[in-house]
Parts: C-alpha cells; structure tokens; sequence
C-alpha cells in the first residue's frame, strides 16, 4: 500500500505533523519503504486540504496519516476513495503500527 505522512522534517525519526493540509513535508512509502519525499507547496495557501489530497492522489497515495484531518481534506479524500488515520508520534513508529 502507497501511504503518505505528514511530517514535520523529511526523514522517518520525524515527528508527525498536527495538521494535514499545512504539514512541512509529506513522506510517501510503498510497502513501509520512503519512495518520495515531498515539501507542502500549499502549506500557506487557503484550500490546503483539498489541494494537496489532489497533490497525492496524483502520486497513488491509497492512505494518508496525519495527527488531524481537516473537515475539507476528509471530504477529498473520500472522494477519491483514500483512507485515512489521525496518529501522532513519530512517523517511523506509525509505519510500525501498520503492519
């Protein structure tokens, strides 16, 4: 599965982002395996959410975990048939809680 996590720096020991739409990074991971890193071009724009669903929807994300999710970027997602997971810690160790 394509997972994508927002992340507040751009390696695995990061903490996971509080919020989706706004996180500095996203780390992408195909079968628990960092693939991409990407840095929020939406970050500071109105619309986040739904903008950087689209963003990741484009990259075959199937499951995006962020510590909250926007009423906007839920609503995205469902439309793209993405799930979802609110976690906070770090991102290695909610790559762990997935398996």
């Amino acid at each position: 599965m394509r997972i994508a996590i927002a992340s507040l720096d751009k390696n695995e020991d990061a903490e996971i982002s509080k919020v989706g739409g706004r996180a500095p990074y996203f780390l992408i991971f195909d079968d628990n395996k960092l693939v991409k890193v990407i840095e929020n071009p939406f970050r500071f724009e109105g619309g986040a959410g739904w903008k950087v669903v689209e963003m990741l929807h484009r990259e075959g994300v199937e499951m995006i975990i962020a510590g909250s999710i926007g009423e906007r970027m839920r609503e995205t997602m469902n439309e793209k048939g993405i799930k979802y997971k609110e976690v906070s810690g770090k991102v290695k160790d909610a790559l762990k809680n997935l398996a």
